[in-house]
């Protein structure tokens, strides 16, 4: 299996989590899997991360922040996932250009087409072959980390902003039901796992 899946969702809907049962999984089945994320995935974008979600510093401005991720996107495409690609590997990403235009696009309410122009661009033409949205309130999705840990900045955004996110991944879901899925996050973590699995392997073919 030589593929691009992504991994998206608002806070709290347990993407990190699955994206690495996903990984684990298709190893155990004989896959070389990269497991990344967005933002982070590379050396210049953990600098960025912590830039970007740093509670403690002066929030950016909403095109700040857009370019900020660009960056990250296109090293992390630069540096990371396109070689891998290249390589034979499979490729997991938590996060990746779905979140740019569900979070800038539809949270901050920058220009969509503006958003997804510049996201090409920083992106070079590699595109997920899958992509799995896990859908949860945006309510249920912040109980789950107050419970266990304070928030970064974007997770301390008010409610209004994600569910906002929420109808962008929506939105994005009916534009590309070809590519993308979306799953329940409600559900337990076990139960999405196996569901995410199933979706590879019947969108991609584990064989491939």
């Amino acid at each position: 299996m030589n593929r691009f899946i992504t991994i998206e969702g608002v806070e709290g809907a347990g993407k990190t989590t699955q994206a690495a049962r996903l990984a684990e999984t298709l190893r155990q089945e004989g896959h070389e899997v990269v497991l990344t994320r967005e933002p982070g995935g590379t050396d210049l974008g953990r600098r960025l991360r912590e830039l970007l979600l740093d509670e403690s510093a002066l929030a950016p401005t909403p095109q700040t922040e857009l370019l900020l991720y660009l960056a990250d996107r296109a090293e992390h495409v630069g540096r990371l996932i396109r070689p891998s690609l290249d390589e034979g590997k499979t490729v997991i990403a938590d996060r990746f250009s779905d979140s740019m235009v569900a979070y800038q696009g539809h949270g901050r309410g920058l220009p969509i087409d503006t958003v997804r122009a510049l996201d090409d661009f920083a992106r070079g033409g590699i595109e997920p072959e899958l992509t799995i949205v896990l859908d949860l309130p945006p309510e249920e999705g912040l109980e789950r980390i107050r419970a266990t840990r304070s928030g970064d900045r974007l997770e301390n955004e008010d409610i209004e902003f994600y569910r906002r996110v929420r109808a962008g991944f929506q939105a994005i879901a009916a534009e590309h039901p070809d590519r993308v899925v979306v799953l329940d996050a409600r559900s337990d973590v076990p139960e999405v796992a196996a569901q995410i699995a199933d979706e590879v392997r019947r969108r991609l073919g584990a064989d491939r």
